[in-house]
């Protein structure tokens, strides 16, 4: 056990998500932030698997920070750590888990922003030349799917009026009703998606799925291009969020539409949008 090297083992690691089907862009990311470790502790000449400490971990994700990664950011990352290591230890490589208690970073909620319709029309005119990348703005904005949901969809996703979320880490499954703008699209969009025998809904000319690193960096160009650059692709969701609550929809719908698991979640975004006491409408808005 002494002589395991995380190296070596990484690519089991990446071959046993593949064999429980996590999503492209999961394991992308994990291959990324794991092999950014993995450089890490071979300059500290840490490459056996025994002689890694909690302190190493530690190490590794101040080292990040004072890199300027956003306390998000090096929480994402050690998340994607702590997963190998469990795994690890499921496996029973190591007997104790060094990265089980390293804290996260503390991370600093900013006030949400969400474009007002001037915006998000201005995005839409942009953005309109571009039929996959105009089709995951309008999803977004009539439905309020997170971008990770969205690269995550898989055709059979779709039905005739609704549009279900697969559940997920600790998301549990749910259905999105599919209003006039949102089911056009998506209709619009199939006709011309490329050929190909990938089961996921949002696909590159080649046909493999889109990485959800390429659908923000996309939106942020779009976003820059139509002057509106102070906003992120997560703004979109925000005001799917606040146009549904000034239009008086129901606050429990909401709720589940949004995949929030606590109503209260919901009920910050009243004060956003300005709403006092909300409203009972059981459909959803049309932005």
């Amino acid at each position: 056990m002494s002589e395991d090297t995380l190296k070596n083992l990484l690519p089991k690691f990446i071959k046993d998500l593949e064999e429980k089907d996590r999503s492209p862009s999961t394991i992308l990311a994990y291959r990324a932030d794991l092999t950014q470790l993995l450089k890490y502790l071979e300059e500290k000449n840490k490459v056996n698997l025994s002689r890694i400490l909690q302190s190493d971990i530690e190490s590794f994700r101040d080292s990040l920070l004072n890199q300027k990664y956003t306390a998000k950011s090096v929480s994402r990352k050690l998340n994607a750590v702590k997963t190998f290591f469990r795994w690890l230890s499921f496996q029973k490589r190591l007997s104790l888990n060094p990265a089980e208690d390293v804290a996260h970073p503390k991370i600093q909620l900013g006030i949400p922003k969400y474009l007002s319709p001037l915006e998000y029309r201005a995005l839409r005119d942009v953005v309109r030349g571009d039929n996959r990348i105009a089709t995951i703005v309008e999803l977004i904005l009539q439905t309020g799917l997170r971008i990770s949901e969205v690269a995550n969809l898989k055709i059979n996703n779709i039905k005739e009026s609704q549009l279900k979320v697969e559940a997920y880490a600790t998301q549990a499954e749910r259905s999105i009703p599919l209003n006039k703008p949102a089911k056009k699209v998506l209709d619009e969009y199939l006709s011309i998606r490329p050929k190909t025998n990938s089961s996921y809904l949002f696909v590159s000319k080649n046909g493999k799925p889109l990485a959800v690193r390429n659908i923000r960096a996309a939106i942020d160009r779009y976003m820059q291009k139509s002057e509106i650059g102070q906003y992120s692709v997560n703004d979109l969701r925000t005001t799917f969020i606040v146009e549904n609550l000034k239009a008086g929809v129901d606050l429990v719908l909401l709720s589940q539409v949004s995949g929030h698991r606590r109503l209260s979640t919901t009920e910050r975004y009243l004060e956003l949008a300005q709403v006092s006491e909300p409203g009972k409408k059981q459909t959803l808005t049309e932005l």
